[in-house]
């Protein structure tokens, strides 16, 4: 079993934080040797193991691994050029690989949480009796509902009881373990503390990026959600450990489906500090970070590289947690485009090289979108903004920028020898096939295998050319920094921005999925949908063509929304407003419609020039729908064989 308690003394020394305790200050980071139970007899402790539960959402946020855990493998994402076997086994196809007990990816939760779990048991057990307020309490009994939900979600049930009973704090290593049922994990652990959170958290938050009211009511109708789902059980999915879909307090499905609907529109009326940004850009561009949209973070600064957890300049990045890499997983290896630097003899000069900006970053090339998402999820391109403001489907020339050696170079030439200046488009993806470039069989003058259209000076690759080696990048969650100067900056540490972790958008899809289930009140699912659909349609700025763009759809966008809506629209919503975000795959587990939307997609092969769209199929079978119990947890096990054979998921 885990060793709950060296790893919850781990988990704290590695950042052991304070809070100041006016509203809106930044987290106070204070280093500590060593962190122990005793620490939790004091208000500084306990303090300081709050703030440890806000440092944990950087091992799991941000983290490129996390991505692939929930994108891959869905009809978001497939493995790219350079992908590990952690991307081929996610994707379940082709004979790449497949998920079992020692995948890595699908144990990032159940290995990282469970210290979390057991700070707060230790905050909520010993809190009143140091003299902490019930507000910094509540911060505890978010994040440990919080923690059980992901738990949950990704494989059913899960222990309550950590060595010292359920949900009591744990100081003794324990190396047996019995998983509780999902319904008990919901009624017991998630329910009751985001209850209690909504009721005792302030309006306002405490800390910068603090847990409040509101992110609460997001969490609960959410969990209200998937319990509902779970209840319900459309599709007869396996849950374990077996039990009967019932609920504890006698509640059917349609019940949770109201809550969920309801406590998201207590979130919509009383918003508190919360908005939603005017336009679907202004979300996502990198100097509006932390915005009042944004409801929880993992942070992260560029001013310091201590308070970062990760080098913040020249230096490379590890790819690894508590940094923040995974734009870099979502970004192929533009770097390999030419140009000329003369006209009629090719010269192959690098005329986009890497820098630290919103669209460029540093390139890992392991996972790629599916030419489905592309031309269907983000069909339209024109009216709705969300496709603009999600992908870098531009890459323009930089040669110019210092430290590249063609500083004094203004003009360089492109596709059809045709003459380029820095600024100037090097290759853009079509928005759609109705052009068919010419491509070349090889890398071609490109160095990617890019085509050409007559007239047309940049390299051009259309959305049924897209392969896993050339591909769209991904701009809203890309590298932003305010220190590059007149050079290239620093594309290669860990990204400083803050990793997103909850939208206030997000109410209005939960209450229009909870209604097309069956809830209702003051909004339709139509009215929800279309709040959200109304704000894509305005454009400020064209990421694509690197100028403003004022212009409102909003009419034609709330007019094209289908008079009936159903769950296969609101998923395609949720993957239009969050795509790069990581919540594909709960959203598809959720609704038991994984295998239904993901059971094949299309995509080019793995080398430059290879153009033609091939058709994958995936085995996902419904034991899938829940993540294998990771094998390092049942070798630690000191039980018999036969009891850690029924710890396991079944089907691994």
């Amino acid at each position: 079993m885990i060793n709950f308690n060296k790893k919850f003394i781990a988990a704290l020394s590695l950042a052991s934080l304070t809070f100041s305790t006016g509203c809106n200050e930044i987290l106070d980071e204070q280093p500590r040797g060593i962190y122990t139970p005793e620490d939790f007899t004091t208000e500084r402790g306990i303090s300081q193991g709050v703030t440890s539960l806000y440092r944990q959402l950087r091992l799991l946020y941000g983290n490129g691994y996390w991505l692939n855990a929930n994108m891959t493998g869905t009809d978001e994402a497939t493995w790219a050029q350079s992908a590990d076997g952690n991307f081929k086994d996610l994707d379940m196809s082709g004979g790449a690989g497949s998920i079992n007990s020692n995948t890595f990816p699908t144990s990032m939760v159940w290995g990282s949480v469970f210290p979390s779990i057991n700070t707060a048991n230790g905050i909520i057990e010993n809190g009143s009796k140091a003299g902490i307020a019930e507000s910094l309490i509540s911060e505890a009994r978010f994040f440990r509902s919080f923690y059980y939900l992901l738990l949950v979600q990704t494989y059913g049930g899960v222990p309550l009881d950590l060595g010292s009973g359920e949900l009591a704090f744990n100081i003794n290593p324990k190396t047996s373990s019995t998983r509780n049922t999902v319904s008990e994990v919901y009624t017991k652990a998630i329910f009751p503390g985001l209850v209690k959170a909504i009721e005792n958290l302030p309006t306002n938050p405490r800390v910068t990026g603090g847990v409040t009211k509101n992110v609460a009511r997001l969490y609960l109708s959410k969990a209200y959600l998937t319990y509902a789902w779970w209840l319900q059980n459309p599709n007869n999915i396996p849950t374990y450990p077996e039990t009967s879909r019932t609920d504890p307090d006698g509640h059917n499905a349609q019940w949770y489906f109201q809550k969920a609907y309801d406590i998201a529109m207590e979130g919509i009326n009383n918003p508190g500090p919360y908005v939603l940004m005017p336009t679907y850009y202004d979300i996502n561009r990198g100097d509006n970070d932390r915005n009042k949209e944004c409801m929880l973070y993992a942070d992260h600064t560029e001013t310091s590289a201590y308070f970062n957890e990760g080098v913040i300049q020249a230096s490379y990045g590890d790819g690894w947690s508590p940094n923040n890499f995974a734009a870099w997983m979502l970004t192929f290896n533009y770097t390999n485009l030419k140009s000329s630097t003369t006209s009629g003899t090719w010269t192959n000069a690098s005329s986009v090289q890497r820098a630290a900006t919103q669209s460029l970053g540093r390139p890992w090339t392991r996972m790629a979108p599916t030419i489905e998402v592309i031309k269907n999820t983000f069909a339209d391109k024109t009216l709705d903004s969300r496709y603009d403001g999600t992908f870098v489907t531009t890459y323009r020339g930089n040669w110019n920028k210092e430290g590249t050696g063609l500083t004094n170079v203004q003009t360089l030439y492109n596709a059809n020898n045709l003459p380029i200046n820095p600024g100037d488009a090097v290759l853009s993806f079509l928005n759609d096939d109705s052009q068919l470039p010419t491509y070349p069989s090889n890398a071609g003058q490109s160095g990617i295998g890019a085509g050409t259209l007559p007239g047309r000076a940049d390299w051009v690759v259309a959305p049924n050319g897209i392969s896993r080696i050339v591909y769209p990048g991904i701009w809203k969650i890309g590298t932003y920094r305010t220190d590059n100067g007149n050079g290239l900056g620093f594309p290669n540490p860990s990204l400083t921005r803050p990793f997103v972790a909850a939208k206030f958008s997000e109410f209005y899809l939960l209450a229009a999925e909870a209604a097309v289930k069956g809830a209702s009140g003051s909004m339709s699912a139509r009215d929800l949908v279309n709040v959200l659909r109304a704000r894509a349609g305005k454009w400020v700025w064209s990421v694509s063509g690197n100028a403003p763009k004022i212009q409102d759809n909003s009419a034609a966008m709330v007019a094209a929304t289908p008079s009936v809506i159903t769950i296969d629209y609101i998923l395609a919503e949720r993957s239009r407003e969050y795509f790069g975000e990581g919540y594909r795959w709960f959203d598809l587990v959720r609704t038991q419609t994984w295998a239904q939307k993901s059971a094949t997609y299309s995509i080019g092969g793995v080398n430059y020039g290879n153009h033609t769209p091939q058709t994958v199929t995936r085995n996902i079978q419904n034991f899938h729908y829940l993540r294998p119990i990771p094998q390092g947890q049942l070798d630690a096990m000191e039980v018999s064989a036969d009891v850690k054979a029924k710890y396991q998921n079944p089907g691994y």
